[in-house]
């Protein structure tokens, strides 16, 4: 977000609670940030305005904005402070936390509004043009984000530096509702959620299913050609496990945890790799056994708040497509690069094209959030660097972004309506091996502390289906279709030949589905259209010996007639291509 852009969106935020109080005077105002693409506010009201209330407070928002120019800002004392915020216990609660950590408290001004505030703001009101922001949600939010705080309400809105950017945003996101995927999942019956299951725990239908392990096993197939080998872990383990890795003390709050009637404690896993050092653990290994490559696709589990939960993108149970490379030194480069190539083919077969990386590191002002030494961790992220160097990547640098185990390159795809997503990632581990004294032997016979690599490829199905499902409209190329033939038979007559078609499709492993139903063809057609099928057959008179076809593509109008064999072998080497052409 550029500085000038991220100051308006500030400003706007300011701008948002000065109209909400003259709407609604008795409303405490909490904090209120800039974000990506807007800002935001959270309100504590003793009457919650809803979404139909928002064009009244935007536009009182306009209304004050004539009046605002330059923001005028002070120190002010604790007593100072306390004394204007005194009916205002969420500000009272932020200026005690501003005296702990000896900080100056500062107030800014714009007209007859006043705010606790660190500055970052634009210079001059009247530069922000009244027709380049527009409030889009209300939304619950807890004090500071934590459900044991009261709820409050929150106001979004959008801000661009002018109003066609505005614009452009808006109908990207009238696009992106017609493409959510959780509403496209439930018609193309992909997926759904029970109540009675609960909140965040997808059930995949046979669709769905079929959807998901063509992707997996493409990746498999990818991960085997270099070496890669298939391993399986429980679901759970002891804590001691994820003591020794460092995850329960990171991550103790949000794991499932389970008793045993011996009163021992377990844990759902929430990762696999602690587990995976455990096979590479079982027998020592000399120098001529090195790389080793695990591969496993498996679910892992993590205790999210119910708030968060959002369709596939925010789940309690993550199937990881993980692998974890235990390499010496030497070989990171290359292991890595291995890697690089499968995230290259895979994103590029699936329709992403290229994608962006981003090298995440560590942020040398927070050690305390990362495990290891931090020259260990600079030597490790100027390795990363020069792998990035020798692809010929341009790569952004993310301070603070890295895992608390180790450095990663994270990549970045962006979507047909132009979001951008982070996808695969790279990430180098130099503190696992060093917890469970993962060794070698090398050429002298000495023990040689060894590396980890973790290479996820979709990361989270169920999150890169979210986000493919959307990119694609759920219109998936005829390799990944669930269905890839509707087989449309016109009457009774011609269900033997229908259901004759469909076995010979099926035969040349071509998915295909027969539909026999008394509507006419028209609505079968419409329905085979709503359920984005790539081929559609009608079979009719004329084509009831089977020797001609009448073939629709999806998204044409017209049929064509084709030679049975001769189609059968076009779609076949289509979907042995993973072709995107019908």
């Amino acid at each position: 977000m550029e500085e000038s852009l991220e100051g308006i969106r500030h400003s706007l935020a300011h701008l948002l609670a000065a109209a909400v109080l003259k709407r609604y005077p008795d409303a405490k105002p909490t904090i209120g940030p800039a974000i990506e693409n807007g800002f935001y506010y959270d309100f504590d009201f003793t009457e919650s305005p809803s979404v139909d209330d928002l064009p009244t407070i935007e536009a009182e928002m306009k209304k004050i904005l004539k009046g605002w120019r330059t923001v005028e800002s002070r120190k002010v004392s604790s007593d100072e402070a306390r004394t204007i915020f005194a009916d205002n216990r969420y500000k009272l609660e932020l200026i005690d936390d501003i005296v702990s950590r000896g900080e100056d408290i500062t107030l800014y001004t714009w007209g007859d509004f006043q705010d606790l505030c660190r500055g970052g703001h634009v210079v001059d009101a009247q530069k922000i043009d009244p027709e380049s922001f527009k409030l889009v949600k209300v939304a619950g939010a807890y004090w500071r984000g934590d459900e044991k705080n009261p709820m409050l309400t929150r106001i979004y809105g959008l801000a661009f530096a002018t109003k066609e950017e505005l614009d452009a945003h808006l109908i990207m996101l009238e696009e992106a509702e017609k493409r959510d995927h959780r509403k496209l999942g439930k018609e193309l019956d992909l997926f759904t959620f029970s109540d009675l299951v609960g909140p965040g725990l997808p059930l995949w239908t046979a669709r769905g299913t079929l959807l998901r392990n063509l992707l997996d096993d493409y990746i498999w197939q990818l991960r085997k050609k270099r070496g890669y080998e298939q391993v399986t872990i429980p679901h759970i383990t002891k804590r001691a496990l994820y003591e020794t890795s460092g995850h329960w003390e990171k991550f103790q709050n949000d794991l499932f945890k389970v008793s045993t009637r011996e009163e021992h404690e377990f844990a759902m896993k929430p990762m696999n790799c602690p587990h995976h050092t455990q096979i590479f653990a079982r027998k020592p290994h000399s120098y001529r056994d090195m790389p080793q490559r695990y591969a496993e696709t498996t679910m892992v589990y993590r205790d999210e708040q119910s708030g968060e939960l959002h369709g596939l993108s925010r789940v309690l149970c993550i199937t990881q497509d993980d692998a974890h490379v235990f390499c010496r030194g030497s070989q990171i480069k290359e292991e890595a690069l291995k890697i690089w190539d499968i995230i290259d083919t895979f994103y590029t077969t699936v329709g992403f094209g290229a994608l962006r990386a981003r090298l995440s590191l560590h942020n040398p002002a927070e050690m305390e959030k990362y495990l290891g030494s931090e020259d260990m961790w600079l030597t490790i992220e100027e390795e990363l660097r020069a792998l990035t160097r020798e692809r010929g990547a341009t790569v952004v640098e993310a301070i603070g972004e890295a895992a608390f185990y180790g450095p990663k390159i994270d990549f970045i795809a962006k979507d047909s309506i132009g979001r951008e997503w982070q996808v695969a990632t790279i990430q180098l581990d130099f503190n696992m091996p060093e917890r469970f004294d993962l060794c070698c032997t090398n050429e002298q016979g000495e023990r040689e502390r060894i590396f980890m690599i973790h290479a996820a490829i979709m990361g989270s199905i169920e999150r890169f289906l979210s986000i493919y499902i959307e990119h694609c409209a759920g219109v998936f190329p005829l390799w990944l279709s669930p269905v890839q033939v509707a087989i449309l038979s016109v009457g009774e007559a011609h269900h033997e030949a229908s259901a004759k078609l469909a076995g010979q499709l099926k035969e040349q492993g071509i998915r295909a589905e027969v539909d026999e139903s008394s509507e006419t063809v028209g609505k079968k057609i419409r329905n085979a259209e709503k359920m984005k099928i790539p081929y559609m057959l009608v079979i009719g008179d004329k084509e009831n010996d089977l020797t001609v076809l009448s073939v629709r593509k999806r998204g044409s109008k017209d049929t064509v007639e084709h030679a049975t064999n001769e189609f059968i072998t076009t779609v076949r080497n289509l979907i042995q291509e993973r072709s995107h052409e019908l």
